[in-house]
Parts: structure tokens; C-alpha cells; sequence
């Protein structure tokens, strides 16, 4: 029993709760499950608040508060619920991210507060797929080595400034960015086609549960765009991926990113949700 109010920060009495609400739908939920299957429910070991929404006594719905506001498994109430906590909490995330219905919702109540946002990705599809792709893999993409830092470090920030509008390397000139990247390439999760020194496709599994991986930073350079590198990357990536990480791999994608749609359905990605991010 979680007390009487209908919002509570949880803690490791609430993770087995918790994980089946994240179980339940465990590619959208990948980024939140993962966090929690490594560090549990206590906010200094999972560096956020995991807040919990309570029906008739039960917990029903979850809001990861970190450096992401992620709803999982929110109606309206507990939206409502949700909002109200993190507007008297103030601003402290530099997103607000999931389902396009909750984030809408949320963000529908909590703009007057933290508005305006830098920008809002309206609908960015949800996809996933747990098959071997039918496209050959690029045989020379593979795990990066920590040996390779400073190779692949330049075109993670690339990718980064170009998907999110600003540089990692604001503000604490990069410290955690640089620590994340390495984190991913020592764990081997970090892939990459490097040819004479340069990278020329990249990507990273960013998030892992024993039911479902996260692909992020998929990169091409600018100049080598359109040459099918990407589609023969992620071949290479999601082929890896389902050997040894996770039987799912997702990702999500904006919407307007055609090209790059066209590429993962070409592996065999198919479209299961939309999110909606809002980004400050």
C-alpha cells in the first residue's frame, strides 16, 4: 500500500510495481524500464525522481522526473496529477518526452509555466523490430574501442547539435556528454564504420531491458548521405543487437525525417506508437 496521496516519489518497496507497468509495453517504455532495471526506484542511485500515480490505492501510472519529464502509462488524471507536481516543483528537466496524447496533455498545462520551449517535435514514430534483417549488414561496421575516443567523440557532437539544435559541449563544456559516449563505448554499445580515420556511420544502443533495446545517434555525414550507408549500417547494428543485447530493438524518429523512415523500414523497423518531445 502506497499511503493515500495520488501522487508519491517512489522507492525500491514500489519496483516490482513499477517494472509491470513498464513491462507492459516495453518498447515504448524502453528509455524509463531501463533506468529502473539497472538502478532501481531510489533517487539517488536512479539520479531522478520516479513518481507515482495511485488509483483506488493502486499504482497505476509513473513519471520519470530527471533531466527528461517522461510519462508512462498516463490518463488523464494522472496527467493532471502530474502536471500539477511539476509545475509547483518548477522547471528542473530540459525535456518532456513520450506518448503523443500525455506529453500533449501535460505539456497543454504546463506551458503557461515553462513556456516557450526552444522547440516541439510534434509526432516522432515509435519503431521496432525483432528480426533479422533481410538487407545485407555492412560487415565493416562494428563496436567501437575506447581506443577510438577521439574519433568517434567529433561525430557523436555533430550528430547531437544536429538533432537536438545545440552542442553537448554547452554549459559544462561537455563533461557528461564525453562521460555518456565513453560509458556506451566501453559497455559495447557504441557501433561505427570508421575508414581511414573518419567515421562514416554511427550509432549506439542508448537504452537495454532483458525485453527491449533503444537505438540512438545514427549518423551519416552530411557528404555521404544517400548512398545507403545507413540502411546497411543498421542492418549491421540491429543484426548485433538481437545476438547479444535485446530480442527488440526500437528507436524513434521525427516525422518529417522521411529519408531516414524510408531507411529503417528497409531493415525491417515497422511503426508501433508516436512520441512527442518538447525540448527547452
Amino acid at each position: 500500500m502506497l499511503g493515500s496521496l495520488p501522487v508519491r516519489v517512489l522507492d525500491d518497496r514500489h519496483r516490482a510495481e513499477a517494472l509491470a507497468i513498464l513491462d507492459a509495453d516495453p518498447v515504448s517504455n524502453v528509455f524509463v524500464g531501463s533506468r529502473v532495471h539497472a538502478a532501481g526506484l531510489d533517487p539517488r542511485r536512479l539520479g531522478a525522481q520516479m513518481w507515482g500515480y495511485l488509483r483506488d490505492g493502486r499504482l497505476t501510472s509513473l513519471c520519470y522526473s530527471g533531466a527528461n519529464l517522461i510519462p508512462v502509462a498516463a490518463g488523464p488524471e494522472a496527467v493532471r496529477a502530474f502536471a500539477e507536481r511539476a509545475r509547483a516543483q518548477g522547471r528542473r528537466c530540459s525535456s518532456v518526452v513520450g506518448p503523443v496524447g500525455a506529453v500533449g496533455d501535460l505539456w497543454e498545462i504546463l506551458a503557461p509555466y515553462w513556456g516557450p520551449p526552444r522547440a516541439v517535435r510534434a509526432a516522432q514514430p515509435v519503431m521496432a523490430t525483432s528480426d533479422v534483417p533481410d538487407v545485407a549488414p555492412d560487415p565493416s561496421v562494428r563496436r567501437v574501442r575506447m581506443d577510438e575516443f577521439d574519433i568517434v567523440y567529433p561525430a557523436c557532437v555533430s550528430m547531437f547539435t544536429e538533432e537536438v539544435g545545440v552542442s553537448p559541449n554547452t554549459g559544462d563544456g561537455g563533461v557528461l556528454y564525453r562521460a555518456r559516449v565513453a560509458e556506451l563505448i566501453r559497455d559495447g554499445r557504441a557501433f561505427a564504420r570508421i575508414e581511414d580515420g573518419r567515421v562514416t556511420f554511427k550509432a549506439e544502443i542508448g537504452a537495454v531491458t532483458p525485453r527491449a533495446c533503444q537505438v540512438q545517434g545514427v549518423w551519416v555525414p552530411p557528404d555521404l548521405r544517400g548512398q545507403g550507408r545507413s540502411v546497411s549500417g543498421m542492418a549491421a547494428v540491429v543484426g548485433e543487437a538481437l545476438r547479444g543485447i535485446a530480442p527488440t530493438v526500437s528507436l524513434y524518429v521525427n516525422d518529417y525525417n522521411t529519408r531516414a523512415r524510408a531507411a529503417y523500414r528497409r531493415v525491417g523497423f515497422t511503426e508501433l506508437d508516436s512520441f512527442m518531445s518538447i525540448l527547452f
